[in-house]
């Protein structure tokens, strides 16, 4: 029987910010990307039919597509160090907050990212949507 006042709802996903070495890069309406794999070789024994073996190989991070309505240019000025040749990796640190957004819920922090592809927004006189733009960030590690 569950106890009142001990209730563990599943996280909300809607109260987030994203925070890059000092660039507070409040909102973003979308973050994704927080994905880990790791590769398996799958090694067959002589003799055995049953099963097989399989043992990781190399873990990989895939990109963080970042997108918000248009608003300030430091992040594209970061990309525009990386498109000049002068590679500017940064961390940073991505936090969950509670459904009042005062207490932290969860964090996942990337390391030496840097951005790889920005997409700016879609013009259509027929709707009234916010202009958006994507940032893709490349990174090496995801904790």
């Amino acid at each position: 029987m569950s106890q009142t006042g001990k209730r563990s709802d599943p996280y909300s996903a809607y109260r987030f910010k994203v925070e890059i070495e000092g660039i507070i890069a409040a909102g973003f309406t979308d973050v994704s990307g927080l994905t880990i794999e790791t590769e398996v070789e799958t090694i067959k024994e002589g003799g055995v039919n049953n099963y097989e073996y399989k043992l990781p190989k190399f873990t990989k991070y895939s990109n963080i597509t970042l997108k918000r309505g248009l608003m300030d240019w430091e992040l594209w000025g970061w990309y525009q160090t990386v498109i000049s040749g002068k590679f500017e990796r940064k961390s940073g640190t991505i936090y969950l907050f509670d459904h009042s957004g005062n207490e932290i819920l969860d964090y996942y922090h990337f390391f030496e990212a840097y951005p790889i592809k920005w997409e700016g927004p879609t013009f259509n006189a027929k709707n009234s949507t916010v202009a958006s733009e994507t940032l893709i960030l490349a990174h090496h590690l995801l904790l």
